[in-house]
């Protein structure tokens, strides 16, 4: 059995080379293609391919807007995305996208290749750099979110609290309810196990946030 691929770039000249690459091979066989998001999503209902090789940047949708779509008119399929971006916030998006690979267009053709197989066969595919990469980004987020579990906007309301306003002189300046505003001192003070406005303050001190 021959693994079928549908090939998605809006570049006449890069699909015909990726057909090219992967007829080649005895067992992949190109099924169909397309250029945009839309024949994307047809030639997923249309032919059911094992593998979509989806391009990123395409006009109007992109490639990552329309993985969720591709995956709903073929739940079976898997798709690999093709990318320029060797950026690790494009890869995360790509999986949390519903994405089984991500290849970039510089990858030599066996790579390519490999990338096809691997996720055909119910793998996961990441150039191994861009993995490396991908890891040290998310190590470095988890570290900064250990160091201060606080959102933004319980920034704002913890420095207003320190200050010494009220939960409804809060809501008022930041536009929100007041039970809103409760809710966002009760979080504040379980994320940092504060038990009092004192220690509230000197937490806020201690990290510039008040003068």
């Amino acid at each position: 059995m021959s693994i079928s691929v549908v090939v998605v770039d809006d570049h006449a000249v890069v699909r015909s080379g990726l057909k090219l690459l992967l007829d080649a091979e005895d067992d992949i066989e190109v099924v169909g293609e397309g250029g945009t998001a839309e024949q994307a999503v047809l030639r997923a209902q249309m032919h059911k391919p094992d593998v979509m090789l989806l391009d990123v940047v395409m006009p109007g949708k992109s490639g990552l807007e329309a993985v969720p779509d591709v995956l709903q008119a073929s739940p079976a399929s898997r798709v690999l995305v093709l990318s320029m971006q060797d950026d690790p916030r494009y890869v995360r998006e790509a999986f949390e996208a519903g994405a089984s690979g991500y290849v970039l267009k510089e990858a030599a053709d066996a790579e390519l290749v490999a990338a096809v197989r691997e996720v055909a066969n119910g793998g996961s595919y990441v150039h191994p750099a861009l993995g490396a990469r991908l890891a040290v980004a998310e190590a470095k987020a988890r570290r900064e979110a250990d160091a201060d579990p606080l959102s933004e906007r319980e920034h704002e309301v913890l420095r207003l609290l320190a200050l010494g306003h009220t939960n409804q002189e809060i809501a008022k300046m930041l536009f929100i309810s007041v039970r809103t505003a409760e809710t966002h001192r009760a979080h504040i003070m379980q994320k940092l196990r504060l038990t009092s406005r004192a220690e509230l303050v000197r937490y806020a001190l201690e990290r510039g946030l008040v003068e």
